[in-house]
C-alpha cells in the first residue's frame, strides 16, 4: 500500500513508567529478533484455533493497531512471505498486502505492477523484450509490468530490495524468494492461524483498479472469489479491504462484507477513478466532514496520508494536527494513517537525528521515530502502516500503559 510519504506517529498520554504491556512488547520483539518464536500463555496452553475465516470485530483490534506495511519491509524485501512471517512473528496486529493482476488473471502481492525495482527482471535475457512504457493512472513508465507476464513466468523471477540505498542491509536477502500470489498468502495466514490459535489479520489493496479494469483485469471479482473461498468474506472476518479508489471499495461492498478503507493521499490530489469519470472532488473534498459522511455510507475507515494528520511546514517540521481524526470519528469512521518507518529519510524534520557521526543526517540512519509516534498517536488515530512493526508495538504499548 501507499505511497512513499512517511512520518511518524505518537502516544495518546505521556510515555511515564513503562508497563506490563510495553514489557512484554519488548521481550516479544527481542524473542522475534533472535528467530525464537514468542509463545502466548494461551498458545502454551494449548488454545483452541480460531475458526476459519472468523475474526470477530475490527473495533475489537488492539488500540492503536500496529499494521505492517507490505510485511515487515524494514527488514526484509518487500511483499515477500519472509516479511509478512517476520511481521506477525514480532507481533504485528495486521499484515498488510498489494494486489496486482497477471496476464492469466491471477492476483500476486506487489506494491505496484512495475516490478523492475522489486525483482531480477533487468537481468533476465529472456525477459528482456518486454521492457516497454506505459502510462499508469497519468503517470508514464518504462520497465517490466505484472499484466504482461503469466504466473508461472513471474515466479521465475525472484525478490529484492526496493530501496537499497536507504536499506542496504535488506540486499542480502536479495533473491531468497519468489512473488506470492495472494492465494498463498491466504493459505499462510491460515496455516498460520491454526498454529497460533487466533486469527491472522490482514490488510488488502487494489492497487490502480481503474487501470486494471480497462485492460480487462479486473481486481475486485477475483479477490473476492479468494475470500469466499478462504472463509474472509463475511463482516466479521480477519481482514480490511483499502483502495485509493472510492469506486474500487464500492464495488467491494456490493461483493463482500469485510470492514473497507478509503485510502487517501494528498489533499490536493483526486482519485483515479474520480479523474477517469469527470469528478471534480479532491481529496481536500473528501476529508471535508460531508466528504466523510459520503465515505461512510459505504466504508468502515479511512487511511489518510499522515501530512493529513499532522501538516509539515516550509521545513518540514511538524505542525498542528487537523481535525481529520475528531471528524472521521464524529462520522463512525477509524484511521489508519501511513506510513512511520524508522529512517531519518522518511521522518518530519525534527525527529531527524545525525548522534554526531555525520556533516550531515544520514538517510539510512534511524531517527527520534518514538518521539514521533508519541506526537501521531496523540492525535486519537486508531492505527498506524509501519515498516518496523517491532518498533510500532514499543510505541503503542508506552501510548497506551
Amino acid at each position: 500500500m501507499k505511497g512513499q510519504s512517511a512520518a511518524g506517529g505518537a502516544g495518546r498520554g505521556g510515555s511515564g513508567t513503562p508497563g506490563r504491556r510495553t514489557l512484554l512488547g519488548a521481550a516479544a520483539a527481542g524473542a522475534a529478533a533472535l528467530g525464537v518464536q514468542a509463545t502466548t500463555p494461551a498458545a502454551a496452553a494449548g488454545a483452541p484455533a480460531a475458526r476459519r475465516g472468523h475474526g470477530g470485530s475490527y473495533r475489537d483490534l488492539p488500540r492503536p493497531t500496529v499494521i505492517a506495511h507490505r510485511g515487515a519491509s524494514g527488514y526484509r524485501p518487500e511483499h515477500t512471505i519472509a516479511a509478512y512471517q517476520l511481521a506477525l512473528d514480532m507481533g504485528a496486529h495486521v499484515v498488510e498486502q498489494d494486489l496486482v493482476p497477471t496476464r492469466d488473471g491471477h492476483l500476486v502481492c506487489r506494491h505496484e505492477n512495475d516490478i523492475t525495482g522489486t525483482t531480477d527482471v533487468a537481468d533476465r535475457p529472456g525477459f528482456a523484450s518486454r521492457r516497454t512504457t506505459k502510462t499508469v493512472d497519468g503517470d508514464r513508465l518504462t520497465g517490466w509490468f505484472t499484466e504482461d507476464f503469466t504466473l508461472a513466468e513471474l515466479k521465475t523471477l525472484r525478490t529484492r530490495e526496493r530501496i537499497p540505498g536507504v536499506r542496504p542491509k535488506n540486499t542480502l536477502y536479495d533473491g531468497r524468494w519468489t512473488i506470492p500470489t495472494f492465494e498463498e498468502v491466504l493459505r499462510w495466514a491460515e496455516r498460520e492461524g491454526r498454529r497460533r490459535g487466533r486469527p491472522v489479520w490482514l490488510h488488502v489493496e487494489t492497487k490502480h483498479p481503474t487501470y486494471f479494469r480497462g485492460l480487462g483485469l479486473g481486481l475486485e471479482e477475483p479477490l473476492a472469489r479468494l475470500l469466499r473461498r478462504y472463509g474472509r468474506d463475511r463482516r466479521d472476518a480477519p481482514v480490511f479491504l483499502q483502495s485509493f479508489e472510492p469506486g474500487s471499495i464500492r464495488r467491494l461492498a456490493g461483493l463482500v462484507s469485510p470492514p473497507r478503507v478509503v485510502l487517501l493521499g494528498a489533499a490536493g490530489t483526486r482519485p483515479w477513478d474520480f479523474v477517469e469519470a469527470g469528478d471534480p472532488r479532491t481529496v481536500a473534498d473528501l476529508i471535508r466532514p460531508d466528504g466523510l459522511r459520503w465515505i461512510a455510507s459505504f466504508a468502515q475507515g479511512i487511511g489518510p496520508t499522515l501530512d493529513l494528520v499532522i501538516p509539515k511546514d516550509a521545513n518540514g517540521r511538524l505542525g498542528e494536527p487537523t481535525t481529520l481524526v475528531r471528524d472521521a470519528h464524529r462520522r463512525g469512521l477509524l484511521v489508519h494513517p501511513y506510513t512511520l518507518r524508522n529512517e531519518n529519510a522518511f521522518l518530519p524534520a525534527d525527529f531527524r537525528r545525525d548522534y554526531g557521526t555525520a556533516p550531515v543526517v544520514a538517510a539510512n540512519e534511524y531517527g527520534d521515530v518514538f518521539g514521533a509516534y508519541r506526537r501521531y498517536f496523540a492525535t486519537g488515530i486508531d492505527g498506524i502502516f509501519t515498516d518496523h512493526p517491532d518498533t510500532g508495538l514499543l510505541a503503542a504499548a508506552e501510548a497506551t500503559g
